[in-house]
């Protein structure tokens, strides 16, 4: 099993989809990416993730986010899936699945969890930078349902930290208020953050969140 961290370059890979070969590192470019793994084609509610990714396009093109699905099955099984993804969940699914029928990306990548299924992929996720460092990783059981919503504030969040010296909250949504790095000193803060912000604790200084600086 792979043993991938944070701040790990993603490894590069090529692969047969649903859209043609890739090259993974190629196809991500200067763009972030999300790349989530599915244990098999046809299954229930993998049906409605693949269906909620898609749904989800224009949020992900605002944030320049390119979207990639891995399955274990074959190229064949993932185009005839796809016409079932798109009439039941009303889209048009609108990004590669990878088929990984040899599990060559699922085993670089760690998606194979053998107490959970020897054969099958958990519902991993990884948001790569541009850079192709690793930014986040989820695992979910089989079971359960990923939440978009929270994919989509964690890359916020990503975005927003790369860039200033700030943190952000627990349950912050984007407009919330971000508490400013331990490393920043109040004289530095005055200047980073002319808005000013308000100090809970020494250690514990909030403000406006600040334009996204890239």
């Amino acid at each position: 099993m792979s043993d991938l961290k944070l701040g790990d370059t993603a490894p590069d890979f090529t692969a047969d989809t649903s859209e043609g070969t890739i090259k993974f590192h190629e196809f991500l470019g200067d763009s972030w990416g999300i790349l989530f793994s599915h244990p098999a084609d046809y299954t229930p509610v993998c049906t409605t993730e693949l269906g909620a990714a898609a749904n989800y396009a224009d949020e992900f093109r605002k944030r320049d986010v390119k979207v990639l699905a891995l399955s274990v099955d074959g190229v064949k099984s993932h185009k005839d899936w796809i016409k079932d993804i798109n009439e039941t969940q009303n889209t048009t699914v609108n990004f590669p699945i990878i088929a990984d029928e040899d599990k060559k990306v699922s085993n670089l990548y760690g998606m194979i969890h053998p107490k959970a299924d020897s054969t099958l992929t958990v519902r991993s996720v990884f948001v790569i930078a541009p850079d192709k460092s690793i930014k986040m990783t989820l695992t979910y059981p089989a079971s359960t349902g990923r939440n978009f919503d929270e994919l989509l504030r964690v890359i916020d969040s990503l975005q927003l930290t790369a860039y200033n010296k700030v943190a952000t909250p627990a349950n912050w949504k984007h407009g919330d208020d971000v508490v400013i790095s331990p490393s920043v000193s109040n004289e530095e803060a005055d200047k980073m953050f002319p808005k000013g912000y308000n100090t809970v604790k020494p250690y514990l200084r909030t403000t406006a969140q600040p334009e996204l600086k890239k």
